[in-house]
């Protein structure tokens, strides 16, 4: 079944919109009762943080309503699956060292389904580092010793390279003194050090921090990326180990999809895709308006994005706080590039080119069944791309990263996609400090489940995974606690 969502290039068939993928869900319609109005939680949203909520929520006995506007599960974590092998849309990499994540591979039994994502074994085997300066070729040892040198400079803000200022990423604020860091970007951090940076390290630490936020410089909270440093072991090993080595064979759809057939093997869930959310009202009862329906629930969860909370109206109208936040919101205007290529000793090929480049950090990803290699390669805000507007540029692109026989394109823009309007949370200056328990706060009987505000790995998947468990757990309780209370009362009675 194919997406609307994604695009891809072909050298025979030209950029055409929508790729296939099995996370698009057929019928898009599952309606288990002619009533929109008995549903105990209505879960807006079929990411990580809506599915796991539907799914802890069906498990549990309750009666689930899940609207998507989307064709498809997954968000703003998704594979196609093109020919047999799955580029990655979004969301990509997990660890065992992310728990959420490794409790639910555990789980459905995906284990031996994870595999290394880059490979250095074979072929070129080199970085290529470009800046404005010129352009350097290395090996992959120089590469990680550039790059971990120039960070380690960049967050030892406290003589420990971090450990002092946030001892408990999971805890954040443990630390109080931690939140005058996020009174700096990226751009003032690199100004206090850039006399201890050589020009490598300074292209490598720029090229590194905007991978991780897809924003600029001076947007990008110091403190957000301090805080990605901690999750990882205050290590640029384990940074890489973390955040860019694991990935699924069969792509995170095949991931995602447990999620939603477990829930809907209950018999408690109900769902309806291709349904935008419009309005969300609470009368004490809560209901929610699409434009074919109307739904009514004794709870919602909104697991939708940041970027897009405020393109839904609430009544009563949501908190300053988490309005402010929302208007606000993260800088990821991320540009995924897959390229599928002929040359297959670029397979173990990497590269930083930083700033001029449209896409400014590179990596071989995988092989496809036909042998070729797949690299993904991805763009910020500080140099935006639009590829499906000029796929022309876009190829330039991918050709000034490294020289290529370009046999395909495949991308996601998730700075125009209608329900992210950007990829994974990454927070500007004071972000965080000042709204993240405005936006984790429940709002009546509307509870907000996304990974732009977990507490632990937040914008990853497995912060979507411990937010929608969270309100889930709260919905569940709540809802036994008022089942419990009526039966008492009409046992007195």
């Amino acid at each position: 079944m194919t997406s609307r969502d994604g695009y891809q290039w072909t050298k025979d068939g030209g950029l055409t919109q929508g790729v296939p993928s099995i996370g698009v869900i057929q019928p898009p319609t599952h309606l288990e009762s002619t009533s929109s109005d008995n549903f105990d939680v209505i879960v807006v949203g079929a990411g990580y943080a809506g599915l796991t909520a539907a799914r802890d929520a069906s498990v549990a006995g309750l009666k689930v309503l899940l609207l998507e506007g989307r064709d498809r599960i997954g968000g703003r974590s998704w594979s196609s699956n093109i020919n047999g092998y799955p580029f990655e849309m979004g969301g990509t990499w997990v660890t065992w060292g992310q728990p959420h994540v490794w409790r639910e591979i555990s789980r459905y039994g995906m284990r031996n389904k994870v595999e290394i994502s880059q490979e250095y074994s074979h072929g070129v085997n080199t970085f290529s580092l470009a800046s404005a300066t010129g352009k350097r070729v290395m090996s992959h040892d120089e590469e990680d010793q550039i790059i971990e040198s120039g960070l380690k400079k960049f967050v030892n803000i406290d003589g420990e390279y971090g450990r002092k200022a946030m001892p408990f990423p999971h805890d954040e604020f443990a630390n109080p003194k931690c939140k005058e860091y996020d009174s700096l970007s990226a751009a003032d951090r690199l100004k206090q050090i850039e006399h201890k940076l050589s020009p490598d390290e300074y292209t490598a630490v720029c090229g590194f921090v905007l991978l991780c936020s897809c924003g600029d410089l001076e947007n990008t909270s110091f403190y957000e990326f301090l805080h990605w440093w901690a999750l990882c072991n205050y290590s640029y090993e384990y940074c890489v180990e973390y955040l860019m080595k694991y990935k699924f064979q069969t792509g995170q759809s095949s991931f995602a999809i447990n999620f939603f057939q477990e829930a809907l093997s209950t018999g408690n869930l109900s769902y309806v895709f291709n349904s935008r959310v419009s309005h969300i009202r609470d009368n004490g009862k809560v209901t929610v308006v699409t434009a074919e329906k109307t739904f009514g629930a004794s709870r919602v969860i909104s697991a939708v994005p940041l970027n897009v909370l405020n393109d839904i109206s609430f009544e009563p109208a949501l908190p300053h706080g988490k309005r402010a936040a929302a208007s606000i919101g993260h800088v990821n205007k991320c540009s995924k590039v897959h390229a599928e290529c002929t040359d297959r000793e670029l397979r173990s090929w990497s590269g930083i080119d930083y700033p001029n480049n449209k896409l400014m950090y590179a990596f071989g990803d995988g092989t496809t069944p036909s042998g070729n290699t797949h690299i993904v390669a991805f763009g910020a805000s500080h140099n935006h791309l639009d590829p499906e507007k000029d796929i022309g540029k876009t190829i330039e692109a991918i050709q000034t990263l490294v020289p290529m026989n370009l046999e395909r394109v495949v991308f996601h823009n998730w700075s125009n996609d209608e329900f992210a309007k950007g990829a994974w949370f990454f927070s500007p200056p004071k972000m965080v400090t000042n709204y993240l328990q405005d936006m984790r706060a429940s709002h009546g009987n509307v509870l907000f489940a996304s990974a732009d505000w977990a507490v632990g790995w937040r914008s990853f998947i497995d912060g979507a995974i411990e937010e929608g468990t969270r309100a889930a757990s709260t919905v569940v309780q709540a809802l036994r606690s008022n089942t419990a209370a009526a039966s008492h009362g009409a046992a007195r009675l």
